[in-house]
């Protein structure tokens, strides 16, 4: 059995789908019951209370596990009580920055800390920016043709979700995996003006880029609820260049004998998303 943490969302649902596909037992966590992934049995628990999660670790083996809990190393703590074999971590490529005053990269940092204290073999998953991070402009795609985007002179190797989960099912229950970290990317560096470029030729739109400057970036940041110092972490890694989040790594291919997939085909699997409401 495989414990999938972040079963709903965009890399766990993801794997969660892939591994039921595939055969393999997979029990998603979910805060309930009512709609559990599927394919997938589902288990009540909540990662910020470790305790609660002996129930859904009874009879697992591996463990794909999300960062950034208020008690990491309790969660490890239960998953080496419940004999799980391997955990797979999905972490952050700006981990490697060891900058413990980013918000961002400090919570990534203890999730790996914790991983890596624990008796339980672990392997380690550093991706790039998310393709899917793109959902952030449905809103705007719905009244218009023009997205309002922040940072626009940064390139960033968006990764497709749909990769990272490839990997974490090829890693998983592997021993040759333990003790790795396998940083993640996708096939090219695109700016925000790339990736409307790209969208706009799916879904058939004349759709155009407004970069924000700086100033205006952190207003609509703040104004749509992100935490000051998650505003902060943004603005270090892609204003003051702290993170490269450009580079193009081989780790896809070499894993999964395959180039991971473009944003392209990450639009196109997704386009009904951004047709919803157009006018």
């Amino acid at each position: 059995m495989i414990l999938v943490t972040g079963a709903t969302g965009h890399v766990g649902g993801e794997l969660t789908a892939r591994l039921a596909a595939s055969g393999r037992p997979v029990r998603a966590l979910v805060r309930n019951a009512a709609a559990p992934p599927a394919g997938a049995e589902a288990a009540v628990g909540d990662l910020d209370r470790p305790d609660s999660l002996r129930p859904a670790l009874k009879g697992v083996r591996g463990v794909f596990l999300l960062p950034g809990y208020a008690d990491m190393p309790g969660v490890l703590g239960e998953c080496a009580r419940a004999g799980v074999e391997h955990v797979v971590l999905l972490s952050s490529i700006a981990a490697a920055d060891g900058d413990m005053d980013n918000a961002i990269s400090r919570f990534m940092i203890l999730s790996e800390e914790a991983v890596r204290a624990s008796p339980v073999p672990w392997t380690i998953l550093r991706p790039s920016g998310f393709m899917s991070n793109t959902f952030q402009w449905t809103a705007q795609l719905a009244a218009g043709d023009v997205v309002r985007a922040p940072f626009p002179t940064v390139p960033v190797a968006m990764i497709d979700p749909y990769d990272i989960a490839a990997v974490a099912a090829r890693v998983l229950l592997d021993p040759a995996h333990h003790g790795r970290v396998h940083a993640l990317s996708g096939p090219e560096p695109l700016l925000p003006a790339d990736r409307v470029r790209l969208l706009g030729e799916v879904l058939g739109r004349p759709l155009r880029l407004d970069g924000l400057t700086d100033e205006e970036a952190r207003e609509e940041m703040a104004a749509d609820g992100t935490p000051p110092a998650y505003v902060d972490a943004f603005f270090r890694y892609y204003a003051d260049g702290t993170l490269d989040d450009s580079r193009v790594r081989p780790t896809v291919a070499e894993l999964l004998g395959r180039p991971p997939r473009t944003f392209t085909q990450w639009a196109t699997a997704h386009a009904d998303a951004f047709q919803e409401d157009h006018r």
